[in-house]
């Protein structure tokens, strides 16, 4: 029989080593992490992460599971509100106010999608589902707005995102991303 507070304490272990595998990737990227700043970062003893994860690329496809179920924390807070224009507007906010930090290290999972572009094995196609599933609900508020064209709609949004943030973290000013924010606030607006 197992005893439910092991499972637990394991559990959280390998939850926080896919937090910190997800916070150190974003800062140093795949090439210059290794498992020991992910076990410093998740205050786990590096022989242990050998335990829950047997290679690197484990642990790089629980950091897009970790990025994937802060998207999903993301859009069950945003389906809360009341129509999509709010809803949109709270994912430009979001972003908006993440712009100190993406000054520093770009967008989390842009900067990941865009690593992992340049390797052929699958981790750049589960990044890039992640990626997949913010558009698709961006496409959503979108036809709720009433726009027979919602998935370029939500292309172009996602796409300004993707920009602004590769040119306030290439430029390190924070300021682009407020100021792009603001624009894309008022293209939401001019959309009937």
């Amino acid at each position: 029989m197992t005893d439910s507070r092991n499972t637990r304490r394991s559990s959280g272990k390998r939850e926080r080593l896919a937090a910190a595998a997800a916070q150190v990737l974003h800062e140093k990227g795949v090439e210059q992490t290794t498992l020991a700043d992910i076990a410093r970062a998740a205050d786990v003893p590096v022989g242990n992460v050998y335990y829950y994860f047997k290679t690197k690329n484990e642990l790089v496809e629980a950091a897009i599971s970790a990025h994937a179920q802060g998207l999903r924390a993301v859009i069950d807070t945003l389906d809360a509100l009341p129509g999509p224009r709010e809803r949109l507007k709270a994912l430009l906010s979001g972003w908006v106010d993440q712009r100190e930090l993406t000054a520093l290290y770009g967008c989390p999972t842009g900067s990941l999608a865009s690593e992992l572009d340049k390797r052929a094995d699958g981790l750049d196609e589960s990044v890039a589902e992640v990626m997949r599933q913010l558009i698709d609900w961006v496409e959503v508020q979108f036809e709720a707005m009433g726009r027979d064209d919602s998935r370029e709609l939500a292309v172009a949004l996602v796409a300004a995102y993707q920009g602004i943030s590769l040119l306030t973290n290439t430029l390190r000013d924070p300021e682009l991303m407020a100021v792009e924010g603001r624009r894309l606030e008022r293209w939401i607006d001019s959309l009937a």
